[in-house]
């Protein structure tokens, strides 16, 4: 086995758009190294190097691999042990061809939700995949989505080399936890990266967990990356945290749609609004965590009259102002995200917000049979 470099050699590391040191490796972050002065909210950095839709990317004629990483897992229950550290995926040639159970190396303990917090350190462990194919191949290794993960070192027991260009478009999206897809059975279980392969695309995905509030460092990132299509799902964060009210949403969706034309003038722009979610649908947030794990609606519904949010009043917002920009931007298009996940899907919330792993890769295919039909807005 011998050592790959996996910077300044033959690995492209896609959907990551910074590296920062960590500990024993290097992290990808979905978000650039200029964006941190720019937020105070912990969970942003966190969120920020989840690495979902980050994949190792190269060709070699190896029939054995081994990949070590050091993973953060950020919670210790006493009674239930570390949380999952999630899968990593490989894909030889675009299919899949293993998959597997990332080590367990930093954690976190706590002491329950506001008790103490202690950084228990681990260390790197090694993943392998062997019995691979004879020949050159273009191999992806997808990592966990809902793990921060160090890259300690990449092994191969034959030549590795630079991907070939192929010519696919750039698809950059931003949305919320919804399109993050902690829950999803595995990196490329997530709905952005089921349908960027059905639709034969490169996919970015910068969506935050929590933390999709129009935010302008994430629409200026956006105009400043290369992209072909451009997607933009917005509104249950907003709802769920009480962050805006009707007269400042409108004009912060119009900025942040402002921004990306200013690099992309002429990309194929898709705004999508929620997913249907019944605790929010008529009552504005904030919300929280009931007893039973789902969450629930804390606002008074007759504010609505008075300007607060709910996912109703959100679609209609943004069906409004992609309506009125048309008018001067032909390449803006909107899809009502109840096509994505219907009022008569909700069961396939397991915690009343976030689809389960089958409702996520139903929702991938269903945005690909959209976005990328013969009269879709990424045709």
């Amino acid at each position: 086995m011998r050592d790959v470099p996996l910077v300044d050699g033959p690995v492209d590391i896609r959907g990551a758009l910074d590296i920062q040191a960590g500990r024993k490796g290097l992290m990808p972050r979905r978000l650039p190294a200029w964006t941190k002065e720019q937020y105070q909210d912990p969970s942003v950095d966190g969120t920020t190097l989840m690495p979902s839709g980050v994949r190792l990317v190269f060709r070699t004629d190896a029939s054995e691999l081994e990949f070590e990483v050091l993973t953060f897992t950020g919670r210790l229950a006493t009674d239930t042990g570390p949380a999952p550290t999630g899968m990593l995926d490989l894909l030889v040639d675009g299919v899949l061809a293993g998959r597997r159970q990332a080590p367990v190396g930093d954690v976190m303990r706590t002491g329950g939700p506001d008790g103490p917090r202690q950084l228990v350190p681990g260390e790197p462990g090694t993943v392998r995949f062997s019995g691979l194919a004879p020949g050159l191949k273009h191999i992806e290794l997808w990592l966990p989505q809902q793990t921060p993960m160090e890259l300690v070192a990449l092994r191969a027991d034959g030549a590795v080399l630079p991907p070939l260009p192929d010519g696919r478009r750039r698809w950059v999206h931003h949305g919320s936890s919804i399109s993050h897809c902690i829950e999803a059975d595995g990196p490329t279980g997530t709905w952005p990266v089921v349908a960027a392969a059905r639709g034969g695309v490169e996919v970015v995905n910068l969506s935050q967990p929590g933390n999709a509030l129009l935010d302008p460092y994430v629409a200026r990132t956006i105009r400043d990356l290369p992209a072909d299509l451009i997607s933009l799902k917005t509104g249950i964060n907003i709802v769920s945290l009480a962050a805006f009210r009707l007269r400042t949403f409108g004009p912060a969706v119009h900025g942040f749609l402002d921004t990306i034309r200013d690099g992309h003038p002429d990309a194929p722009l898709l705004i999508v609004s929620p997913v249907s979610c019944p605790a929010v649908e008529e009552v504005p947030g904030p919300t929280t965590a009931g007893r039973d794990g789902r969450f629930v609606a804390t606002g008074d519904p007759a504010e609505v009259a008075r300007g607060a949010l709910t996912l109703s009043v959100v679609r209609d917002e943004l069906a409004r102002i992609v309506t009125v920009r048309q008018a001067h931007d032909p390449r803006l298009h909107h899809l009502d995200g109840r096509e994505l996940l219907g009022p008569g899907e909700t069961d396939d919330l397991a915690d009343g917000v976030h689809p389960t792993a089958a409702a996520y890769r139903r929702m991938g295919e269903r945005f690909a049979a959209h976005a990328f039909a013969d009269d879709g807005p990424f045709r």
